[in-house]
């Protein structure tokens, strides 16, 4: 299982590297506490305007991501730190349930099987 936080949490030494998920860099928290930013990673930017966190757009949300994810060599990147060192995945959104870092984790844990 991989490790999940919000940026804002607080971070232990336990969490290994913070590796940031998300497009847009969070209001409020220095470059010091994120060791790696992936942005590429995150949904593209259409995606991410078009979702805009409507729930109701959650499950197409979901495959279209999916989908950017099959053809992403970032993903493959950032599956490779997860495999060599203790990795905690790190989001901003308030609403991990239905975020694009849910999405991630889910399809990057698939991978590992």
């Amino acid at each position: 299982m991989i490790s999940h936080k919000s940026v804002y949490d607080e971070k232990n030494i336990s969490d290994g590297k913070w590796v940031l998920v998300e497009r847009l860099w969070p209001r409020g928290i220095k470059k010091e506490k994120i060791d790696i930013w992936m942005k590429e990673v995150a949904p593209s930017n259409e995606l991410r305007k078009w979702y805009s966190h409507e729930l109701n757009k959650w499950e197409e949300f979901r495959q279209r991501y999916t989908e950017e994810l099959k053809s992403n060599q970032k993903v493959r990147d950032l599956l490779e730190i997860i495999k060599k060192e203790k990795t905690t995945i790190v989001y901003a959104t308030k609403d991990y349930d239905h975020s694009g870092a849910k999405v991630l984790i889910e399809y990057l844990e698939n991978l590992l099987l």
